[in-house]
């Protein structure tokens, strides 16, 4: 049985019309997850939510606990999680205001507790990470999208970041350089993480500015803020296609 979670990301603090049943506060392997995990109904299907900043507080990309997450997810019974992320926009052809759905990406991240493989097992853990997103989640998320008519882009390489600053200018065009198309801080090793833990895991992208150097005007939250409330009622509407598609 299929069991899914949503990742909610910068402007994703609440699952619009989540029906809320209960609220899970869990203690992991790994500590606290980012706040507790919300289940409840979406469009009659069960879903559970966890915004990985902890909204009302605001853990920064580089601190945010991802090990607690997706454990805490995966002992709920959750076998799919859709993770919604902020991005700067890289390729010209991914404008801001539109939704991307990444099939690679690229870590650019250090110091983060990235492995649940501690060593005690005495076994090398190796896992396949050559599509590290799901290809069927991901194809279930293009179907819907197209469904519905939701402007996206169906492939793309998502460069992940250490933050919690923006890129330079110089950065961004090495990022071009290496074939990203877009930016953000939260990718990694929440994408890793899920496949450890055997979870199917797959990424929306809300392009929300420009990447650093590409814009006509700096770079502001309120700019972001501005985008990511029209965003979030289109990630809405794709949640809710691919719910009817695949979980009803």
């Amino acid at each position: 049985m299929k069991r899914l979670a949503v990742i909610g990301g910068t402007g994703v603090d609440e699952l619009e019309d989540l029906e809320i049943i209960d609220s899970h506060s869990l203690e992991t392997p790994f500590g606290e997850p980012s706040r507790p995990v919300q289940e409840g109904r979406l469009r009659g299907v069960p879903v559970f939510f966890l915004q990985r900043h902890g909204s009302p507080r605001a853990i920064p990309p580089h601190l945010i606990n991802y090990r607690a997450n997706l454990w805490a997810l995966r002992s709920l019974g959750v076998n799919e999680v859709v993770a919604i992320n902020a991005v700067g926009g890289i390729n010209p052809a991914v404008r801001m205001g539109r939704l991307v759905i990444p099939d690679q990406l690229i870590d650019y991240t250090w110091g983060r507790e990235h492995t649940i493989d501690d060593g005690s097992s005495g076994e090398l853990q190796h896992i396949d990470f050559t599509e590290p997103y799901d290809r069927e989640l991901r194809l279930a998320l293009i179907d819907a999208a197209a469904g519905d008519d939701i402007p996206h882009e169906a492939s793309g390489v998502q460069a992940v970041m250490q933050g919690p600053r923006l890129e330079t200018a110089a950065e961004i065009q090495r990022l071009a350089q290496d074939g990203c198309d877009v930016v953000g801080m939260t990718g990694m090793p929440e994408a890793s993480l899920a496949r450890e833990l055997g979870l199917a895991y797959a990424s929306v992208c809300m392009v929300v500015n420009p990447a650093a150097g590409l814009g006509d005007v700096p770079i502001s939250l309120e700019m972001m803020r501005e985008v990511l409330q029209r965003e979030a009622a289109v990630v809405g509407k794709l949640l809710s296609g691919l719910l009817a598609e695949r979980y009803s």
